[in-house]
Formats: C-alpha cells, structure tokens, sequence
C-alpha cells in the first residue's frame, strides 16, 4: 500500500487488510512515495479512525518506497495516479510494472477513482478515507483469498 508520505492513507490500507487477512501466508506493509515522515507512527487521526474501529496501527512506522520492495511483494497498491506514476519510475522492467496497481481500480463499484488524501482536512475525511479503503479491501481479500 503506497500513498505519499505513508502516514495517513496507506497505513489505514495496510492495517485493514492485515486485520482481514490474518493469515501468514500475506505479507502486508506500506510505504510513501516520499521521505517525509519517515520512522514516524501514522498520523493521530488514522490512528483514532483505525481504533474507532478495532484496528491497531500504532506498530507501523513510515518508510519510503525503495526498488528492492519489487522484489519482495507481488501487488503494490497506489492510493492515487500522482503515486502510482512515482513507482513507475522506479520500476526495473516490465514485471515491476506488473506489479503496480491503483488502489480504488480494485473496486469497480465505487464512485471514486483514488483515495483522497485526508491529511489537510478534519476528521470526517479520515473517516470516510477509512470507509472506502475498508470497503475496497474486502474485495481485495475477497480476491487475494479465490487465488489461494
């Protein structure tokens, strides 16, 4: 799960599939396009959303994307286009490239394209950040859990 600074978008991504998939056969993390926030928790109201719902996200730390993390996973979820572009300039070859995805194309039942980015906004965009990403990660444990 990548978004930009790894703080806000991609962590609830990574905590809501990790608590849907609780299952060592998946190895889940996220990661920003950016250098921000490195080694830094996810932003306090990700963090309030997650629990709000019973998901802990305190564990995670922020990194930023390297090219070696092609190697290690086999799907690599951008919240939006502007990162989705940023990863495919550190793509080797055509695998890494098969590699990547938007995150909401996922979800074709959706009205949005991308994940908003609710870092400049109140609560209420966490919130709803939260709602679609936590919709949009049934399906892909839905289908994570068919190619098993």
């Amino acid at each position: 799960m990548v978004c930009l600074g790894n703080i806000c978008r991609s962590p609830l991504a990574h905590g809501i599939l990790e608590n849907k998939l609780q299952d060592s056969n998946y190895l889940i993390d996220s990661a920003g396009t950016a250098s921000y926030h490195i080694g830094e928790l996810p932003d306090h109201r990700s963090i309030k959303v997650a629990k709000a719902n019973g998901i802990d996200i305190t564990s995670q730390r922020a990194r930023q994307f390297k090219t070696s993390d092609f190697d290690v996973f086999d799907r690599i979820y951008a919240m939006d286009e502007s990162n989705l572009d940023n990863l495919k300039t550190l793509a080797r070859d055509e695998n890494d490239l098969n590699k990547l995805r938007l995150f909401m194309d996922a979800n074709p039942n959706s009205a949005y394209n991308y994940v908003p980015d609710p870092y400049y906004g109140d609560f209420s965009g966490f919130e709803e950040v939260f709602n679609l990403v936590d919709e949009t990660c049934n399906i892909i444990a839905r289908d994570l859990s068919k190619q098993d």
